[in-house]
């Protein structure tokens, strides 16, 4: 394997970073939570596009019935994942919310063992139960804070149970396709499905001042192209349990920059509850039996 031009830690890092300000853009953005997932959604597409067009557009003839079904399904939850944690971040704190949007792998492990019967082992039950107390313990610290909290910690973990399902319909037919034919086939679809919800709602495509604009097109670039490619760049170098660590310290991030941005200060249950859900979620990823480096 060749030896990458710079360590691969340094862009999981920045990856982190950009992923941690998905929620501090849409918290920033004042439209309604389903136009910022909609311009979201197509300013990726749209970026996306022209590679797509140039290099990959041949593979969609390599797409059955069945994969246009799970990615249209993939795309539709998709969607309604980000219109719920979104909506979720109006109602409770960034820190509670994207610990417990993080919360997916548990919800990916129910998921596999309804569906493809999964092995239970122990260590998974007894991961599953510390995050799950970590979850509860931030929603009831939430709850004395007030019932809104609580209902944003709600639509957090639903929002969090949709992106699993997003996750596991897309995995069979991501197994045929390229990760960027794959990519732009899911986020048409989605754009689709928010376009419809807005019209449903009534809800406003613009005018907006450009400072929306600005953060609709931050949201695009940053948290969905930027960080995401970079954790996939990081892949050819480490193994998946280093980049599902990585990925927990999301709500790190995000919880720190809101401190400074938005001085949501943390609570005891939060930090506490917080630490159990990563601490359970951890316990669930790693696989001790592995380097976290693969060998050339």
């Amino acid at each position: 394997m060749d030896k990458p031009s710079i360590h691969p830690y340094i862009p999981i890092f920045i990856g982190v970073i950009s992923v941690s300000l998905s929620a501090i853009f849409v918290k920033l953005a004042n439209a309604d939570s389903g136009v910022i997932a909609f311009y979201r959604m197509l300013f990726s597409v749209l970026i996306m596009m022209p590679w797509f067009l140039m290099y990959y557009r041949h593979e969609l003839k390599e797409l059955s019935k069945r994969d246009w079904l799970f990615s249209s399904i993939a795309g539709i939850f998709l969607a309604f994942h980000f219109i719920l944690w979104f909506e979720s971040l109006n109602y409770t704190s960034v820190a509670s919310s994207t610990v417990l949007v993080t919360m997916q792998p548990i919800f990916a492990f129910i998921g596999t063992y309804l569906f493809f019967k999964e092995k239970i082992t122990l260590k998974t039950v007894v991961a599953g139960i510390i995050a799950v107390l970590g979850s509860v313990l931030i929603s009831w610290g939430d709850f004395q804070v007030s019932g809104s909290a609580l209902y944003g910690d709600i639509l957090a973990l639903i929002a969090c149970a949709l992106v699993t399902g997003y996750l596991l319909f897309g995995q069979d037919v991501r197994q045929r396709l390229s990760l960027v034919t794959y990519t732009i086939v899911v986020y048409c679809i989605s754009t689709i499905t928010l376009f419809f919800y807005i019209i449903v709602r009534e809800q406003s495509f613009g005018p907006y001042p450009a400072i929306e604009w600005f953060w609709f097109i931050l949201l695009a670039i940053i948290p969905n192209l930027l960080g995401h490619n970079l954790f996939n760049w990081s892949l050819k170098w480490v193994s998946t349990n280093v980049i599902s660590i990585a990925i927990l310290f999301e709500p790190v991030g995000a919880a720190i920059l809101a401190i400074f941005i938005f001085k949501e200060y943390l609570t005891v249950t939060q930090i506490i509850g917080g630490l159990i859900v990563i601490a359970g979620i951890m316990l669930f990823v790693v696989d001790i039996k592995k380097f976290f480096l693969k060998k050339a």
